[in-house]
């Protein structure tokens, strides 16, 4: 059963060494491995790994495995693995529940409720919603929820049609960041969309409309806000995890579809970062992990989103970007790192990154796919000698190639 959760993930398909095998996804095993000092014992126990995004018809879910390293003696560990994506879903579901129930009476200004049919459409408001809002209550009815309470633009909000569709396949959706009301005055806003049902037909749940129920919070040191930093940054660089990072880019993927907007990626690679930590140690990759994702962000629009997805690789997410553009930003980025100090030790050490991007240009295309690209880029990019990008474009037209024995290379070997 672990060689089964492997072998998807390993280069190849092939499986020699645990610790390569999961090195881009949690390089920090060596770690935990090199400080165990008793003779056996637990090194970890259900140690999590974000892996990758695996979904059906283009809807991601997490891809976490849990690792138990047990040393057996000098020469022998046991490694158990399994996969608690649900467990993870859940878990993060029941956090954000307990949170919103917890602080409902905490830092509260006001709270409004608002009734949609089944078409998305607001069939009933209460009086706190129109001060909410600033909005009448006769203005209202018979409007989309969006045309009174819209996520700010550029931001990682859900729109009411999103949390809709959550909301009916899963019952419920939480959400939160900056509203505006109609005198254009911001407030930070978490909004619950619930889904109502009448009754079943055929084993399936109908769903007759919706309940909205909209919170003016407070910002300042919520537990909620607390809560999804935790949740949503990667501990080391600080980053948008990887778990996240599937997240916003499956709500971007959603948003393409109905805007007909391109969405590119670029994936970051350091390069020789494996003689870092083997000559300046762990602390030294880890300088280098951080001082990299602090340039970048400087360096990228407030709603790019950089992540970082194991190891010393990341991921930036541009919206409303194409290949050109895409190209561009990588190219600015790959020569601030270049020319970017790092001081390990008593040295000055300059690194270097490679670049592959890719661009989804439609909505039959799914995120796995185009960050299958990107990877094939990147590791172009790596075998064309490094600290260089490359563009999806070198993979278009290029021609179907075969061996002495007929069969066709594949792509990721050229």
């Amino acid at each position: 059963m672990a060689m089964k959760l492997l072998l998807p993930i390993a280069a190849g398909g092939i499986v020699t060494n645990l610790f390569d095998v999961l090195f881009r996804y949690s390089n920090e095993l060596r770690t935990i491995v090199d400080r165990f000092t008793p003779s056996q014992g637990n090194m970890c126990e259900n140690h999590r790994i974000f892996v990758h995004a695996a979904g059906k018809n283009g809807v991601v879910d997490p891809l976490v495995l849990a690792c138990t390293l047990v040393k057996l003696n000098d020469c022998r560990m046991v490694a158990a693995l399994s996969d608690v994506s649900q467990q993870v879903v859940q878990e993060r579901r029941l956090r954000q529940a307990e949170t919103w129930f917890a602080t409902l009476l905490d830092n509260v200004n006001d709270f409004a409720v608002i009734s949609l049919d089944r078409h998305g459409n607001i069939d009933g408001v209460n009086a706190a919603a129109a001060v909410l809002t600033g909005f009448s209550q006769n203005a209202m009815i018979g409007q989309s929820l969006d045309d009174f309470d819209p996520p700010e633009r550029g931001s990682a909000s859900y729109t009411a049609l999103e949390q809709m569709a959550i909301a009916q396949r899963d019952g419920w959706h939480l959400d939160e960041g900056w509203r505006q009301r109609d005198d254009g005055q911001r407030y930070w806003c978490q909004r619950l969309v619930a889904a109502r049902s009448e009754d079943v037909v055929a084993s399936t749940r109908v769903i007759s409309g919706y309940t909205v129920v909209l919170r003016d919070v407070t910002r300042g040191e919520s537990d909620s806000t607390k809560l999804k930093e935790l949740l949503t940054t990667d501990h080391l660089t600080g980053a948008c995890n990887r778990a996240h990072f599937f997240d916003l880019a499956e709500r971007q993927r959603l948003r393409l579809s109905l805007q007909g907007q391109p969405l590119a990626f670029v994936l970051i690679d350091i390069d020789h970062f494996k003689d870092i930590n083997d000559q300046y140690g762990h602390a030294g990759g880890d300088l280098a992990l951080q001082s990299v994702t602090n340039l970048c962000r400087t360096l990228l629009r407030t709603n790019d989103i950089f992540a970082r997805i194991g190891g010393e690789e990341f991921v930036v997410l541009l919206p409303a970007i194409d290949l050109e553009a895409a190209i561009a930003t990588a190219e600015r980025l790959r020569i601030a790192i270049a020319a970017m100090p790092l001081h390990l030790a008593d040295d000055v050490v300059h690194i270097t990154a490679s670049f592959g991007c890719a661009v989804l240009s439609n909505s039959a295309e799914t995120l796995g796919g185009v960050l299958e690209v990107a990877d094939q880029c990147l590791y172009a990019a790596k075998h064309g000698g490094r600290n260089r990008v490359e563009p999806a474009s070198i993979f278009v037209e290029c021609p179907a190639l075969e061996d002495s024995n007929g069969v066709q290379i594949p792509l990721a070997k050229l």
